[in-house]
């Protein structure tokens, strides 16, 4: 009886070892697979349509790569987002993606974040540390392109140029850009630039006001306006649609849909589409990458910033969405035909509205 007694307890045993066995082979066979680096985001003003596109994107690719998702909003506040980072520090955070309020201000948190031996990505806007991460679009490209579309459809005249917030080294890079394209035209004389003006947080209302201070100096004799992004745009068109001005060229960038039903209806000349998609899952999978100790793919040493620090990053292409090529944000699913197209005059209106 014994010996039957021991036997049913190693069958009982075999059987409890084959279950987790097959267990195991169930989870194997399904991808499931430990729990993949915390990865926080820290927000400089979610506000702006094109970050919820952003995070959409950043919070796909971490749930493929099994990472999880923690973020804060700064709201527009330098200080609330060095707080941000602490907390998200203290929350577990084993890598940083972060769109800088203030490049400068931003400095006590990356400080937090190196003692820690946490990695910082720097998400869409430079952060000049040799230890950070940078990502983003080709900045100068950007302006490049801005400004090569407004001079197409203004070869000659006065032009303004709406810049971005001074906090923001994109502001510079793209009034680089802008300058490469306007060079040759300046030096003749065909373009002159009659103002230039920053964006204090790149809000609408202030380009709104700053154009309408312009517009009053100069007696309304404005031909043409450079604008960084397509908020700022939005309210170099306000303006000028106070005074009555009409057909006047103005530049933006982000493909924010607001924008785009502008560049169909013709009040605004190009938007700069940067798929934010594309950068979302780029920054999310670099993430995973810097967490494991690892080198970002397509990584490559850059020392292009205003101090000239070299610091690893990775840049991709943007594209200009003008009338002719209004159809690309459609197809590629960015932004719906409807919203694009909306109170568009069909005698009018642009190929990708017919």
């Amino acid at each position: 009886m014994k010996t039957n007694r021991f036997h049913v307890g190693d069958d009982a045993m075999k059987t409890t070892l084959t279950a987790a066995a097959a267990a195991m082979l169930m989870m194997m066979s399904t991808g499931a697979h430990a729990a993949g680096p915390v990865v926080g985001v820290s927000w400089s003003n979610f506000q702006e349509e094109r970050w919820k596109t952003d995070e959409a994107a950043i919070k796909g690719e971490l749930t493929r790569l099994g990472g999880s998702y923690l973020s804060a909003d700064a709201g527009g506040s330098p200080e609330k987002q060095i707080a941000d980072v602490e907390s998200l520090l203290a929350k577990g955070a084993k890598v940083l993606v972060i769109l800088a309020m203030d490049k400068d201000a931003i400095a006590p948190a990356l400080a937090k974040a190196k003692a820690r031996k946490v990695p910082v990505l720097a998400y869409d806007r430079l952060i000049e540390a040799p230890e950070v991460f940078y990502l983003t679009f080709d900045n100068r490209e950007v302006g490049r392109l801005q400004a090569s579309a407004v001079l197409a459809a203004k070869p000659k005249g006065r032009y303004v140029m709406i810049k971005g917030s001074p906090s923001d080294p994109n502001a510079d890079f793209l009034r680089a850009g802008q300058q490469d394209a306007l060079a040759q035209a300046v030096k003749s004389g065909d373009v002159k630039i009659v103002a230039e003006e920053y964006t204090d947080g790149w809000k609408p209302e202030v380009a709104q006001k700053n154009m309408e201070q312009i517009l009053t100096r100069l007696k309304g004799g404005v031909d043409a306006v450079v604008a960084s992004n397509d908020g700022t745009a939005g309210g170099v068109i306000a303006a000028l649609a106070g005074r009555g001005l009409q057909g006047v060229p103005v530049s933006g960038q982000d493909a924010d849909h607001a924008a785009l039903n502008r560049v169909a209806l013709g009040t605004q000349t190009v938007t700069v589409w940067k798929d934010s998609r594309a950068l979302g899952k780029e920054a999310a999978a670099a993430a995973v990458q810097l967490a494991n100790g690892q080198k970002v793919d397509g990584a490559a040493p850059w020392a292009g910033g205003e101090r000239k620090v070299q610091l690893q990053a990775k840049f991709l292409a943007p594209v200009a969405v003008t009338q002719a090529n209004l159809g690309v944000v459609i197809s590629a699913g960015w932004a719906p035909k409807a919203v694009v197209c909306k109170g568009v005059d069909p005698a009018r209106a642009p190929a990708a509205c017919k």
